[in-house]
């Protein structure tokens, strides 16, 4: 193709240039709109680069009379694209008027030519957009210079995607939030359940991080991505359409349902028994119901229905609802959760607590989202903590592992925190650590557990039941000991008294100059 120029490995710099190509949409298109507008192309850029490159190999290889023929692309993962699909299409009437008409046309018929597509991609998006032509058009060329498949180590269009997402979530304040997750907790969530094997849910997946991140998982420990299937449900249909796109460049299958729809009156996995739950749930939503809605739903089944006015225990229980027998889930919820004693949310966090439910509790540090400052922390729970030496699990029943991760962390700018790698294996380990079952030394595979004092400490049920069922960490793990500095107490006191008593001189010398400034005034005594 014309035009197409590699991006070099490591290169820092071209989702920047691509984000202000974007920019220049801004005055002629919502925010909240373009992000689709940019998506949508990467997407069709991606999916041709993909069609393009298995075409040339048939040709290569003297097969040039199936080059057309869908069947020799969908054996490969790759989707067959018509003519007037293919990015060289676009391309080449970028400068036309009626670019955006050809844009979703493109768009319908790669849609139409590929089942697992099936209303992911934007319809007649573009025209009734009435985007500024020029503009269109610079942002074609930006995307033009992206080879999105040269460099096989590097996942351009998930690191596009993934830039972009994160770019729109910081611009667009509180909504941009609903979709995007930070990396690193999805990342967090990932490294403490280790999801290898099995079935894989997000009842409010959003753009697909989390599936994206559980791919990632398996990749780097050299697992099979075959062994673990995907699925899902998302409420806003733009945002179900961005998810289906986001893990189609990926390659990766998922069942999201037929139709973008609210999991509570709409559950479209009614049968399914997830081995792994990960989650964001939209914090503390309010009137997910009406008080004569859903109240005898099979999903509160031992507990109590969850008020109207939150919808956090209605997500929690719906996520036990979707355990398997082994399962187990990991999700963010606003810090509230973890204390509420509103309208029966304290008797149902009890119960959670008195089946055995809860296996870890995190409580993690402000600034990580883009969008609230609402501190949040992480749940963990599990169908089963007895000994499972398949897993390499010790028996846990009737404890709970508390973490107070709040000053762990680094800013990566003014008002944004981020966990690094490092953070993560050291949460995690915290965690596989506690569970982990003990060999012939009496080692777990990841060291020997302690409780570390405002740090972490494994909690019994009797403990639990003292503090009302709380699961705040900070209730359980206590204040971290002070380090001694290694100065003599005698220095230390004979300076803070020097100190002290400079203040003290200086203090009375402003009393006096206030006294008479008050005299002056004819205030005085």
């Amino acid at each position: 193709m014309a035009g197409k120029k590699a991006v070099p490995k490591n290169n820092k710099g071209f989702e920047e240039s691509l984000w202000d190509s974007a920019n220049r949409l801004r005055g002629s298109v919502e925010s909240s709109e373009y992000k689709h507008v940019v998506l949508s192309l990467i997407f069709l850029k991606f999916v041709s680069d993909k069609f393009e490159e298995r075409r040339a190999q048939l040709i290569a290889e003297g097969k040039e009379q199936y080059a057309d023929m869908v069947e020799f692309y969908t054996m490969k993962n790759i989707f067959y694209l018509p003519e007037t699909s293919r990015w060289s299409h676009i391309q080449q009437h970028a400068k036309q008027g009626d670019i955006a008409v050809r844009i979703d046309s493109a768009l319908t018929a790669v849609e139409k030519s590929n089942a697992s597509l099936k209303g992911a991609l934007p319809d007649n998006y573009f025209s009734r957009l009435g985007l500024d032509g020029s503009k269109l058009s610079a942002l074609i060329d930006a995307i033009n210079n992206i080879d999105t498949v040269a460099d096989k180590e590097e996942d351009v269009v998930g690191r596009v995607y993934e830039y972009f997402l994160g770019k729109f979530a910081a611009s667009e304040g509180k909504l941009g939030g609903e979709f995007y997750t930070p990396k690193c907790v999805v990342n967090l969530i990932a490294e403490m359940i280790e999801p290898y094997k099995g079935k894989i849910y997000d009842p409010c997946c959003g753009s697909g991080g989390m599936f994206v991140q559980s791919l990632k998982f398996v990749q780097s420990h050299h697992g099979n991505t075959r062994d673990i299937s995907v699925y899902g449900q998302e409420f806003t249909a733009t945002t179900y359409k961005l998810a289906k796109m986001n893990l189609a460049v990926r390659g990766l299958s998922a069942n999201l349902g037929e139709v973008p729809a609210d999991t509570f009156f709409k559950d479209q996995h009614p049968d399914l028994k997830a081995d792994y739950i990960m989650a964001n749930p939209p914090f503390n939503m309010k009137a997910w119901r009406a008080a004569d809605e859903l109240v005898n739903d099979s999903r509160w089944d031992g507990f109590e229905t969850p008020p109207t006015g939150n919808a956090n225990y209605a997500w929690i229980l719906h996520m036990v609802s979707k355990l398997s027998e082994h399962g187990v889930a990991g999700f963010v919820l606003a810090n509230g959760s973890m204390s509420t004693n509103t309208k029966g949310e304290g008797a149902i966090r009890q119960k959670l607590v008195e089946n055995d439910l809860v296996d870890c509790m995190i409580a993690l540090p402000g600034q990580l989202f883009f969008t609230t400052q609402i501190p949040v922390c992480l749940w963990f729970l599990t169908k089963n903590k007895k000994a499972d030496s398949e897993r390499g699990y010790r028996n846990r029943e009737g404890e709970t592992l508390f973490i107070d991760a709040r000053k762990i962390g680094s800013m990566i700018n003014r008002t944004q925190k981020e966990l690094l790698p490092e953070d993560i294996a050291a949460i995690s380990k915290t965690y596989h650590t506690w569970r982990g079952e003990p060999d012939g030394q009496n080692k777990a595979k990841d060291g020997v557990y302690e409780d570390q004092a405002g740090y972490c400490k494994s909690v019994t049920l009797k403990s639990m039941r003292k503090h009302d069922y709380v699961l705040t960490p900070g209730r359980y793990v206590g204040a971290a000991p002070l380090e001694d500095d290694g100065i003599p107490f005698e220095t230390k006191m004979t300076e803070m008294s020097r100190t002290l008593y400079a203040q003290m001189k200086e203090s009375a010398k402003l009393d006096e100059v206030i006294r008479k400034n008050l005299e002056g005034l004819g205030y005085g005594e």
